[in-house]
Order: structure tokens, then C-alpha cells, then sequence
């Protein structure tokens, strides 16, 4: 025969006494299960506050052995939740690298491809274009420099322009 408990009634004094008494039980439990004393904290307050909240509808008999389930459901779900998010962070991470090592590569393969055209440059066009692109000199300087006029270092860089586009992004 089963023995029947007089049902919980919770008031401001009693959730007190409950607090007092079974709060530290609480996060020890928890503290084992998540080995986190701050996530444990959480787990035991949203348990206090979530009794406090549902304090006029609920029905309870055993109070210990609900608050120890809450404790325990409430971890598993944690749980669940932090191997969820550490999942989907790894995810992200490994996507995330995968997707700078390639484009890396790409990057090394686009330099080493515009490096092969700069190189098969005629040599005053390609000592034009390092002049402009990789020096920084200004037409007018380079013009200087090479006894040519800016017309002529126009019409490097030009052609040179032009040999990288064809050699890049061929016509089909």
C-alpha cells in the first residue's frame, strides 16, 4: 500500500527553507555532471527559479527527489546543448580553415601564374611594369629614368596589361 505525502505548498518562507536546505546538494550534483562550478550555478538557480515561477501549479509530493531529477534532466540537457555548440564550432573552425588554406593556395598559384607573364614580358616592357606596379614610379618618372618618352611607358604598361588579361582569364 502506498503511502500518500500531503501535496507541496510553496510560500516565500518554504522556498527559503528548500533553498537553504537542498541547494548545495544541488550543485554538488550538477558540479560532478558538468564539471563547471559556474554552469553548475546556472543549472541550480534556473532549477530555484523555475520552482518559484511554477510554485501555484505544481503538485509536489517528493521535493527532494523532484529537485534532484530537475537537477538531473536540466544537465542532460546542458549537456546535450554544449556538445551541440561545440560541434557546430568545430564545424565552423574546420570550414573555416579549409576555406583560407584554399584560398591561400589559390592566392600562391595566381601569383606564381602573374609572375610567369610579368617574366615573359619583352624586357623594356617588363622593366616598365615593375617599375609602375611593383616600385610605385609614377609614368613621368619612369619616362625619366628610361629616356623614353610617357607615351612609350604608356604603351608598356598597356601592353603589358593587356598580356596579363589574355594570360589570366584566357578567351574561350
Amino acid at each position: 500500500m502506498e503511502e500518500h505525502l500531503p501535496l507541496l505548498q510553496i510560500t516565500s518562507a518554504s522556498f527559503k527553507q528548500l533553498f537553504e536546505r537542498y541547494w548545495k546538494r544541488l550543485f554538488a550534483f550538477a558540479v560532478k555532471m558538468t564539471a563547471d562550478e559556474e554552469d553548475a550555478k546556472e543549472i541550480v538557480q534556473e532549477i530555484f527559479k523555475s520552482l518559484w515561477e511554477r510554485r501555484e501549479n505544481l503538485n509536489i509530493q517528493d521535493v527532494e527527489r523532484y529537485l534532484l531529477r530537475s537537477v538531473k534532466l536540466k544537465t542532460m540537457e546542458y549537456m546535450r546543448n554544449k556538445s551541440t555548440k561545440q560541434r557546430h564550432h568545430d564545424i565552423i573552425l574546420s570550414t573555416t580553415k579549409i576555406d583560407y588554406e584554399d584560398q591561400q593556395v589559390h592566392v600562391k598559384e595566381l601569383n606564381h601564374k602573374v609572375n610567369n607573364l610579368v617574366e615573359s614580358l619583352p624586357k623594356q616592357c617588363k622593366n616598365v611594369f615593375k617599375m609602375s606596379r611593383e616600385e610605385g614610379m609614377t609614368n613621368k618618372e619612369i619616362a625619366h629614368m628610361l629616356l623614353i618618352s610617357e607615351r612609350a611607358v604608356e604603351y608598356h604598361i598597356s601592353k603589358a596589361l593587356s598580356t596579363l588579361k589574355m594570360g589570366l582569364y584566357p578567351v574561350e
